[in-house]
């Protein structure tokens, strides 16, 4: 028997302690153990809860309980996350979470804590929710060189775009519309703004280097910006909008950043709409893969947690490699990053095309009817010369990455 100390009972929590009941026999069979939830950590009460006699309100009675011998943190944020998780896994119990910014922040000491004590610190579900990605990044994909991680990594986001490129919406009717549902929280600020896709993105940037990776470190621009206006441009050009994470490794150098991409049809990414969330790797060897799935919500999520459980299960005694090293990865400045831009500017093309070109390069065109405005798409330049170029030549209403 395997005793297990949930710590926060909310959406996630809750669904790992449905997980384990539901599936016990799956577990057992694939497990060899029995596992059972033994304690529930939160600070409120329960009443009527079908597990109401098993919520704690003192963290101490988990750390200092010699029978409890994993703990799910699913309380969520830094602190105090971070302090609990820590305090357990120097108490010798594995620790498994969902927890992104934990992860983000304080991963580098947690992992070595685990190995320092033969034990393990799991994270399947912090970066992909229920899509498995962080065992097929380490295990799968152990013997690849990985040349570039993109993802749609924040379902409330992708809807919020999907809305508005699908039914014309604006940002501010597609975010309500979200909250209204659930997707988004009354603060939205960590989604929209891109802050968790930047935590998720550098998390698996950290495992692919196997070293660590400071998500403060990453450039990072939310959807707060994109209006109902781009959309129109984009579906002109057969493109969509979507807000990536994204890693590109070569020549030793490494390039993270967050923020919307203009993709075209072809593009792997082009077609998750709604809240789903997909990462695609590419690999020297195997080329481009594919993880695609539900990115979060209660049983998806708890599900990617309860397969730590197992795995963690099967490893008491043993620490399984995973993770990164505590030496830091010197990211590229963003101004060597190369794109192409879409760029919007007030006026009559008629009037302004050919200043755009002599400033610019050679562009493509778009212009909507009724408009006075117009767009351009430009060649291939880095981040520093686009810059350099757009201050120069004023008069731009959006700018978007592509």
């Amino acid at each position: 028997m395997i005793q297990v100390a949930v710590m926060g009972y909310g959406t996630i929590g809750s669904g790992v302690v449905e997980v384990l009941e539901t599936n016990r026999e799956i577990i057992k069979r694939k497990t060899g153990q029995d596992i059972s939830v033994k304690y529930i950590l939160d600070l409120r009460e329960f009443p009527g809860d079908p597990h109401e006699d098993l919520i704690v309100h003192d963290f101490s009675t988990i750390e200092k309980d010699p029978d409890v011998g994993i703990v799910v943190e699913a309380m969520g944020g830094v602190n105090p996350a971070y302090a609990f998780a820590k305090a357990c896994l120097l108490a010798g119990k594995q620790v498994v979470t969902s927890n992104k910014a934990l992860v983000a922040a304080h991963g580098t000491e947690l992992l070595q804590i685990a190995r320092d004590k033969n034990i393990n610190f799991f994270f399947e579900a912090s970066v992909g929710g229920g899509i498995p990605i962080i065992r097929p990044m380490v295990q799968c994909l152990a013997g690849e060189q990985i040349l570039e991680i993109s993802g749609i990594l924040n379902g409330t986001t992708n809807f919020i775009l999907s809305k508005m490129d699908r039914e014309g919406q604006t940002f501010e009717e597609a975010l309500k519309k979200a909250q209204e549902l659930g997707y988004a929280e009354r603060n939205p600020e960590a989604d929209v703004e891109g802050y968790d896709t930047c935590r998720k993105i550098t998390i698996l940037t950290s495992l692919a280097l196997e070293k660590e990776v400071n998500y403060e470190e990453v450039y990072t621009e939310g959807i707060t910006k994109i209006t109902d206006t781009d959309f129109k441009y984009a579906a002109k050009m057969g493109t969509s909008i979507k807000l990536f994470g994204s890693s590109r490794m070569a020549d030793g150098k490494t390039s993270v950043f967050v923020c919307p991409m203009m993709i075209d049809r072809d593009h792997p990414l082009y077609g998750v709409s709604d809240v789903f969330n997909a990462v695609m790797v590419r690999g020297n060897m195997v080329g481009t893969l594919m993880f695609y799935g539900s990115g979060a919500g209660k049983l998806p999520t708890a599900s990617a947690v309860v397969a730590d459980i197992m795995e963690a299960a099967c490893h008491m005694t043993d620490n399984v490699p995973l993770g990164w090293s505590s030496e830091k990865q010197q990211l590229s400045d963003v101004k060597e990053m190369r794109f192409r831009y879409f760029i919007r500017f007030a006026g009559s093309a008629a009037e302004k095309l050919a200043d755009v070109e002599a400033a610019f390069g050679k562009t493509e065109i778009i212009e909507l009817p009724g408009m006075d405005e117009f767009a351009v798409l430009t060649g291939e330049m880095t981040e520093l010369k686009y810059h350099k170029v757009a201050a120069a030549f004023g008069d731009i209403r959006q700018m978007i990455r592509a």
